[in-house]
């Protein structure tokens, strides 16, 4: 590329992204199909928990690197829209949603919390995402999280498939994926915007493509662990113990 893109072509070039976004892995594929047992899905619920506790930590990393107070106070909305907030209109933060899903599915609340299952793979994929908002700039960051240009989709298909192929959930558990319908597709316009007004010549739009599939590349990893430990029987240490003795966050 030797010339930068117009503002139309380069945001295709952003949604063209699309074709890697986690929705088409297999293990996304099983589970739309019906395909996945009650253990994989809540597996997959209880090594999520750990990204989604960690949005809000991402996204307070992008404020303390953004010196600008009109980004800061549209931010912020995303921190309350999962930690939650009293002047929020939804039942609850994201994080909470995201419990009443784990209980919907038969999981052990605190377990969750405690991020008993959480896998290294699925840790290390998630750090990584974090530790890049902390350390990139905060137009940079932002980019990171553009796989939102996607996520509405995503939510979607898991309302219009698990009622029918896991009739066990209870559907009061699906409160997060309704409430992200709307708020993905509100946060995506912001980060966007920021998106294609900072990243204007050849080798910005190169970085901005790169830090876009990064993150599809955090997503997609992430249901890589997954499919190993759950789905191939290929957990962490196999044949050596059968008991999940990988470390929890060393953060205290």
């Amino acid at each position: 590329m030797t010339k930068a893109m117009s503002r139309e072509d380069f945001q295709q070039a952003l949604l063209d992204k699309g074709q890697y976004y986690h929705i088409h892995h297999p293990f996304h594929i099983a589970m739309y199909a019906g395909k996945c047992t009650k253990e994989q899905i809540r597996a997959w619920v209880a090594n999520r928990f750990y990204y989604q506790t960690s949005i809000p930590v991402k996204d307070a990393a992008i404020m303390a690197n953004c010196r600008d107070p009109d980004i800061r106070r549209d931010w912020v909305q995303r921190i309350l829209d999962h930690d939650g907030h009293k002047s929020l209109d939804c039942k609850w933060g994201g994080i909470e949603a995201w419990l009443q899903l784990a209980e919907a599915v038969g999981l052990n609340r605190q377990d969750v919390i405690d991020e008993k299952w959480v896998l290294p793979g699925v840790r290390f994929a998630v750090d990584a995402y974090v530790n890049f908002a902390r350390r990139a700039t905060w137009q940079e960051a932002a980019c990171s999280s553009l796989t939102e240009l996607f996520a509405p989709q995503i939510h979607q298909s898991r309302l219009d498939s698990w009622p029918t192929h896991y009739p066990w959930i209870d559907t009061e558990g699906l409160t997060y994926f309704r409430q992200r319908l709307s708020q993905a597709r509100r946060d995506v316009e912001h980060g966007l915007a920021i998106t294609l007004d900072h990243f204007t010549s050849v080798e910005g739009q190169a970085r901005a493509l790169n830090i876009l599939q990064f993150k599809l590349d955090i997503l997609w990893s992430m249901l890589d662990a997954i499919s190993m430990a759950y789905e191939f029987n290929r957990p962490p240490y196999v044949g050596i113990t059968d008991q999940p003795v990988w470390h929890h966050s060393l953060e205290r």
